[in-house]
């Protein structure tokens, strides 16, 4: 999709303007990175109030009074009995205990090798998260492994790699010859057969290694079902109207009709016991479906899916409700433009309760405008893109005291793409290992709630909580972007952020970006939040300018590189926040200098300086130790500040002279669509940057509008520099520089590295209007 926002018109000397900007993918990845495939335990976290303990297994489930409240009790591989060889923690994209609940998991390679879980509650099922090799076909393989219950075996459970194991770039493919290996893991779930006692010892247990080399475990959640609900009275059942619960025959049409009669009869539907197999959409209005829980009812298949009717069909859907069952896909490919998801099309004044959902491309992708819709106390397991996205026009609506792991893109987002999503809640949900992006992630919209959420282990291209104007569609001209009140409070991240090959540097656990416009008009309140473990920075503002952001009762406990990492204008508030454990000495990373503003109040400690750091990007320390993520290229960190940071951005410049509202610091807000421009018919002007500290500098980029409005002109122009501010050398000799709109109305100017905190342009020529005119001066280190 293209990304094209509209600007408004500006009066002056070159006319109206528009701008439009490629794009940057969110999810892409850039390159191949060669794969290493190798062969936390549940403890609590304090309010931000009180010391929290150390973090290097701190699980996401079971964080007093924050996240969902899940039925089932977590064991992590790694803290139990096994034989087998415990694999990380790693952090580095393309390993398998990267993408390992708490970073860790353990690989059994022979027979005979197990991990063994002991009961601490009664429990008659299982969920299972492992992960077995591909083929060489990219096609996945099939393998047992004993489940045994105090030594004696109960069964077979059936190990696949048929819906993991993901290469190449975005949107990715089935075929390991493009490299990039990642989303491994899956999840199979069981039921005893009967209630076992705690202290009662489970293990799974390699018999061979004949159809899969290696087995690796992460993870066992145990969980006592309670009995199938009942067939409520007056409901209509799909087997009255031919579905079939053994999964033999198809049911999609039969499932349909009981569907439409539920509705025209205003009765409910039931979904009894069984596994019906279901080839297609189930379109559902003023009706509601409900099973016999989400372990008995299950509704599968190839294109198995839930959709209200869109707006243009008749939609959106009203009054509906979906409860107690399971949807359970076969999506093993990555298809943007296939509606494979859950849960689909729009719904008003509509409820989705204790649904499971797993194996589709999405589990939920609502496309309004619709408005009142809830998705509540639901698991949302191994998808292929998002959890839930509210793509756009989605008002009044939640997602609550849901649990969602293994996603392959954003676990929770809103995207108001080109309708404004206004008044949105994400309120205790648990979310773990989102494979690639954000665990939540808010693209525009307006009064947005992410509350008393748990976020943990994002494995790369994102972070833990990421409010943005960034993505298609996202601007202030469809009312789409970010504004009124946006609440982050009492939400805990868990080993959040990771690198971003795109970027090659690390992406904080809370992030903020105004790629597409300024992000100011909003208030952005972050409150009673922890931050735990961050992978790079617990903060992080870049691309645009972004103020309104006020952070109260933050407490940061570990962070891979800095505290607050900023490589963008803009300003936040501060207030009692708290940091330790930085692994850099210098807790801020900031090359823009004063063109962010620091507005401090009470009770801070151990994240301020006033004097941050600019320079290369550290390896990130994890667990006590460096770690050299892979880079594309180089392979390890840069050792010159990153090439893409415009160093003159933000910093104070000051003017000879300048022409009604063109003033100086046009020229380095980062929008090319505003400028600086000298007073008329009077050479020569000058334009002066003041770095804040001598750099080393190599590369200039000047820029006008990029519209066609402003016609090709030639501006003559010398480069000078200064250490001091008053004595002034030579850096590039006077030449005429032509800005082409046909070219981006771009000019780069490259000359031998230069130290020099000073940079001034002094312009004696212009063919295209008689004075000096700049929108973007840009610095580049050399």
């Amino acid at each position: 999709m293209a990304d094209t926002s509209a600007g408004a018109p500006t009066a002056g000397t070159p006319g109206a303007r528009t701008r439009s900007h490629p794009r940057r993918f969110r999810l892409t990845l850039l390159a191949t990175v060669a794969a290493t495939v190798a062969a936390s335990s549940a403890v609590t976290v304090a309010s931000w109030s009180a010391a929290p303990p150390a973090q290097a297994a701190l699980s996401p489930v079971g964080i007093p009074g924050r996240g969902a409240t899940v039925p089932f009790r977590e064991q992590e591989a790694e803290d139990v009995a096994t034989n087998g060889t415990v694999i990380g923690p790693n952090r580095l994209y393309t390993t398998l205990p990267s993408e390992a609940s708490g970073r860790r998991a353990v690989t059994l390679d022979a027979a005979g090798e197990y991990v063994e879980f002991t009961l601490t509650a009664p429990a008659n099922a299982m969920v299972l998260r492992y992960s077995i090799p591909d083929n060489a076909a990219g096609t996945g393989i099939t393998a047992p492994i004993d489940l045994r219950v105090n030594g004696t075996k109960l069964k077979d459970l059936s190990l696949t790699s048929r819906y993991g194991w993901y290469y190449g770039g975005y949107p990715f493919t089935n075929n390991p010859g493009a490299g990039n290996p990642h989303h491994f893991y899956d999840e199979v779930r069981t039921m005893f057969g009967s209630t076992l006692a705690a202290g009662t010892k489970v293990r799974v247990q390699v018999a061979s290694t004949a159809i899969s080399p290696t087995f690796t475990i992460d993870l066992a959640d145990f969980e006592l079902v309670g009995a199938p609900i009942a067939q409520p009275a007056n409901s209509i059942s799909v087997v009255s109207h031919g579905a079939d619960p053994s999964g033999a025959a198809d049911s999609t049409a039969a499932i349909q009709a009981a569907a439409n009669a539920g509705a025209s009869q205003g009765r409910e539907v039931w979904i009894p016991q069984g596994r019906f197999k279901v080839t297609g959409h189930i379109i559902v209005d003023r009706v509601t479906l409900r099973g016999a829980g989400p372990w008995y009812s299950e509704l599968a298949g190839n294109r198995v899916g839930v959709y209200g009717k869109y707006v243009n069909q008749g939609g959106p859907s009203q009054n509906v409700t979906l409860r107690d069952f399971a949807i359970l896909g076969e999506v093993m490919e990555r298809n943007d433009s296939d509606q494979v998801n859950a849960i689909g099309g729009a719904m008003s004044n509509s409820v989705v309760s204790n649904v499971w959902m797993q194996h589709n491309k999405v589990g939920a992708w609502m496309d309004g405008p619709m408005t009142n819709f809830t998705i509540r106390d639901s698991r949302i397991l191994d998808q292929t893109a998002d959890g839930v996205n509210f793509h756009y026009g989605v008002t009044n609506s939640t997602v609550t005291n849901t649990f969602v792991r293994n996603t392959g893109d954003d676990a929770l987002a809103m995207w108001a793409e080109n309708v404004p999503n206004v008044n949105n809640k994400f309120t205790f949900n648990t979310v773990g290992v989102t494979v690639l992006a954000n665990n939540i992630a808010i693209y525009g919209g307006r009064d947005i709630t992410v509350s008393d959420n748990v976020v943990a282990d994002t494995v790369t291209n994102g972070g833990g909580i990421h409010v943005g104007n960034r993505y298609p569609g996202v601007n202030s001209g469809s009312g789409t972007a970010v504004s009124g009140t946006f609440t982050i409070a009492r939400n805990t991240l868990i080993r959040a952020g990771n690198s971003d090959y795109n970027w090659n540097f690390g992406v904080g656990a809370i992030w903020f970006n105004a790629l597409n416009e300024p992000m100011t008009q909003a208030t952005i309140n972050v409150t009673d939040t922890d931050i735990l473990d961050s992978s790079y920075a617990a903060i992080h503002f870049i691309e645009g300018t972004v103020r309104g952001v006020n952070f109260t009762n933050v407490n940061i406990d570990g962070a891979g590189t800095y505290a607050l990492q900023i490589q963008s204008p803009g300003s936040a508030s501060f207030t009692n926040v708290r940091a330790r454990n930085i692994a850099q000495s210098n807790p801020i990373h900031n090359c823009v200098g004063s063109g962010f503003e620091i507005t401090q109040g009470a009770g801070n400690s151990g994240w301020y300086t006033a004097t941050p750091y600019c320079g290369p990007w550290p390896a990130p320390v994890w667990g006590g130790g460096p770690s050299n993520p892979p880079t594309n290229p180089p392979t390890t960190p840069p050792t010159q500040p990153p090439a893409n940071v415009n160093l003159a951005q933000g910093r104070p410049v000051t003017e000879t002279s300048h022409t009604d509202v063109y003033v100086a610091t046009n020229a380095v807000d980062g929008n090319a669509n505003t400028y600086w421009e000298s007073a008329n018919h009077a050479f020569p002007q000058s334009l002066t940057v003041d770095l804040g500290s001598a750099r080393s500098v190599s590369r200039l980029v000047l820029k006008l509008p990029p519209i066609s409005a402003w016609q090709t002109r030639t501006q003559t122009l010398s480069v000078l520099g200064s250490t001091d501010g008053s004595s002034y050398s030579t850096v590039v000799n006077s030449a005429g520089y032509t800005f082409n709109p046909a070219s981006g109305n771009s000019v780069t100017i490259s000359f031998a590295a230069t130290s020099r905190r000073y940079l001034r342009l002094t312009f004696t020529g212009n063919t295209g209007w008689p004075a000096g005119q700049l929108s973007e001066f840009e610095v580049y280190a050399g």
